[in-house]
């Protein structure tokens, strides 16, 4: 139920708060700028696809995940979006994998999905309430 749902999400998220520290502490990425704010956001975002709460996002989630973002995708793409994140060695995504993605030089697939997600998300504010009237003189 809803309690133990609630249970394995905190339990989740303290799991990849320690990931997200042990980002924080590598000498890898102690250049990189905002690095809390972003690997805040990634932890965000990795919860929201984690459907099963087990920390793996797998094809399903990322299937789910796709048709959320507008970008469906074919089995064998999300495959091969998969392969691409985890180096082939798994068909789950961990949430390493996927901070190693949005952190790293190389373009995923995933990592331009979720990147074009946020700067279609900031970018021009979707018109609110009725259209404005129109008469018939004004139609094309």
């Amino acid at each position: 139920g809803g309690k133990a749902f609630g249970l394995l999400k905190a339990r989740q998220e303290r799991r990849l708060a320690e990931i997200n520290r042990e980002f924080l502490c590598d000498q890898k990425y102690s250049d990189e700028e905002n690095l809390p704010e972003k690997l805040a956001a990634f932890k965000e975002k990795y919860m929201e696809f984690d459907l099963n709460n087990e920390g793996e996002i797998d094809l399903m989630s990322l299937k789910r995940m796709m048709e959320k973002l507008g970008v469906p995708k074919t089995h064998l793409e999300m495959k091969k979006m998969i392969a691409e994140v985890t180096g082939g060695v798994s068909d789950t995504i961990s949430y390493r994998d996927f901070v190693n993605m949005m952190l790293g030089k190389r373009s995923a697939v995933l990592k331009l999905v979720m990147m074009f997600e946020g700067k279609a998300n900031e970018s021009s504010p979707k018109p609110v309430g009725p259209p404005p009237e129109r008469d018939i003189a004004s139609l094309p």
